[in-house]
């Protein structure tokens, strides 16, 4: 018998308390703009200086913190189980932290790609894109991530994923924003699920988890110290 596969779905929640702040954090604002102003196809294309500029000092800000615990004792779990990470962050955390096997459903900050062709990415580090950057292509430069009205490509690779998982641990998020919300209706019946996020659930899809409400930095040491002794989960 293989290892039990423990798939974890991971939100804003582990990433906010490494530091990392989020719309949430200023009511949904950034220096007065809303969300739909810096991070749509829309935006970019009216305001493309704006929109760089937010993702620009974003990739910064993320040069200047470090892993939590939470994202530390994730990556403990590939001593014992077969572990896969699907994040809808877009920061390196879980990278840097140790966890080896991570899709990102929203894209990643570190990496831009082209404007005129999405499959040509490029690591980009934590520094700023600059007006006279170019694509290999000769285009213009976007933040390799998916903005709000744009579809969210790694959503079949992570339903295929959450369909083996023996386990789903729910990590940072209430999983309320579609299309991450659906990958729980991918668990088959019978998988158990945890959840460990400080806030309340009564608008989540996820019915039937064993709720953990501490946050992830207090709460997964421990939770994954035991599972490790355990051999199972």
């Amino acid at each position: 018998m293989g290892k039990q596969h423990i798939v974890v779905l991971t939100g804003s929640g582990i990433s906010a308390e490494s530091g990392l702040k989020t719309f949430r954090d200023n009511g949904g604002l950034w220096e007065n703009h809303s969300v739909y102003d810096v991070a749509t196809p829309e935006a970019f294309a009216k305001n493309p200086d704006m929109v760089q500029r937010f993702y620009n000092m974003r990739r910064e800000q993320l040069g200047t913190v470090e892993p939590n615990e939470a994202h530390y004792s994730l990556a403990r779990l590939e001593e014992q189980f077969k572990v896969t990470i699907i994040t809808q962050n877009v920061d390196d955390l879980h990278e840097r932290a140790g966890s080896s096997n991570i899709l990102h459903l929203h894209g990643e900050l570190r990496k831009v790609r082209s404007v005129r062709d999405s499959n040509l990415i490029l690591d980009w580090g934590y520094n700023p894109i600059k007006p006279t950057d170019k694509a290999p292509d000769g285009s213009p430069l976007r933040p390799h991530v998916v903005w709000f009205g744009e579809a969210v490509p790694t959503i079949p690779e992570a339903a295929q994923i959450c369909y083996t998982a023996d386990h789903l641990l729910v990590v940072g998020t209430s999983l309320v924003v579609y299309p991450a919300a659906g990958l729980v209706h991918e668990i088959q019946p019978g998988v158990n699920i945890t959840v460990v996020d400080p806030g309340e659930m009564e608008d989540s899809p996820i019915r039937h988890a064993e709720h953990i409400r501490e946050s992830a930095a207090v709460a997964l040491p421990e939770l994954i110290d035991k599972w490790i002794d355990k051999g199972v989960v």
